[in-house]
């Protein structure tokens, strides 16, 4: 019972630094707010973590086992290359929507990149780079650059974050449809890489959907 309780705590401790590290920054970030948040007393929260630099090694290690998951199930999804990257990136600009633990982890990788390269953006994007690199993207006229798709992917998801960590700090909650714009952004694309040369007519493009991902849980 006692052991249950003390993992509760340890998870609302974990989820209330989550918010306030997507919100405020490692810098900005405030244990006092955070024991606020969780409902528990700063003695409790020293308790279970010595420090703020332990929180966030917290916080970064369930986001970034959140998006580890994410990123095996869709590579391993055998689609071709380009629909992979549009499926990644959808499922990550999800996560980025619905999860305040991997927007945190996003944006605390970012603030220690000089100490060490950006963990969260590693976990995806070299699969998502040798995918497209493993596949042929060329056909013969033409076709298209598969560093070009990967570095779209990387502009689109960090795109996603700023768009909903911005709607947080000015509403108060993600905001809303991501994921639908960032989609009508992907069939944009794909209507011009269809049209590339040696790629086919710009008309199959049109019709090819963007299948919206699945929320888990």
């Amino acid at each position: 019972m006692k052991q249950a309780r003390a993992a509760r705590t340890r998870q609302a401790l974990v989820q209330a630094a989550a918010t306030e590290f997507d919100r405020k920054g490692y810098d900005g970030a405030s244990l006092t707010r955070i024991s606020r948040t969780a409902g528990v007393s700063m003695g409790a929260l020293t308790f279970h973590f010595a420090s703020e630099q332990e929180l966030a090694e917290a916080v970064c290690a369930e986001g970034e086992e959140i998006t580890r998951a994410v990123v095996q199930r869709m590579v391993g999804a055998g689609e071709p290359a380009l629909q992979a990257a549009v499926a990644l990136t959808l499922a990550l600009v999800v996560l980025l929507e619905d999860e305040a633990r991997v927007r945190a982890a996003a944006r605390l990788a970012r603030e220690r990149r000089a100490e060490q390269p950006d963990a969260w953006t590693e976990l995806w994007e070299p699969v998502l780079r040798e995918r497209l690199r493993s596949a042929s993207l060329q056909e013969p006229g033409g076709g298209v650059d598969p560093a070009a798709v990967a570095t779209l992917c990387l502009l689109l998801v960090r795109g996603a974050e700023t768009t909903v960590r911005e709607h947080v700090l000015t509403c108060g909650t993600p905001a809303q449809d991501v994921i639908g714009q960032f989609s009508d952004v992907w069939r944009l694309v794909l209507k011009g890489v269809s049209a590339a040369p040696g790629t086919g007519s710009g008309r199959a493009g049109e019709r090819r959907a963007i299948p919206r991902p699945s929320r888990s849980g």
